[in-house]
């Protein structure tokens, strides 16, 4: 009886849920960008900038091929990565990398004005770190820094959608 009821109050807040448009963040990976085309700053080799080029052609706006076909231009302005110690053992060896990723970006419009002025987003995430475990660790913070390039294209995605055009 009483797994009858919980099944049934699931499927009513599921139902209320899906009737009142909830969407989790970024669920679909669709954004409407206030511009037709632009032109990404990025090294052709940059795997930051390819996974954002996919993302926005996968979503309603076009990456241009130069400069000047392009609404809006993203100039990257810098882009580290960065691994800081955070704590050391009672041997004074490394237990705890600080991982940083920034990027510095702003985007302008095709004559040169700013549309969104010089952004600076960092992540980071901690890694534990073991000496007999070095290829291991090495492999997690590859992963690390591919799950934070994932992150940070999302976040820059997100700014783009909100931008105000005048």
């Amino acid at each position: 009886m009483k797994n009858g009821v919980r099944l049934l109050l699931a499927c009513v807040l599921a139902a209320s849920l899906a009737a009142c448009g909830f969407q989790l963040r970024g669920s679909g990976g669709q954004y409407t960008m206030p511009f037709k085309s632009i032109y990404l700053g990025f090294p052709e080799t940059s795997p930051l900038g390819v996974e954002l080029k996919r993302n926005l052609r996968a979503g309603s706006a076009q990456v241009a091929g130069n400069a000047e076909d392009a609404d809006a231009l993203f100039d990257v302005l810098s882009e580290q990565r960065n691994k800081q110690i955070l704590s050391l053992n009672s041997e004074g060896r490394v237990r705890e990398y600080l991982l940083l990723y920034t990027l510095v970006f702003r985007v302008r419009d095709h004559d040169g004005g700013e549309i969104l002025g010089p952004t600076e987003i960092t992540l980071k995430r901690n890694i534990t770190f073991n000496e007999s475990q070095t290829l291991a660790k090495e492999s997690e913070e590859a992963l690390l820094y591919r799950d934070m390039q994932n992150d940070l294209v999302q976040q820059i995605l997100r700014r783009l959608a909100a931008i105000k055009r005048k």
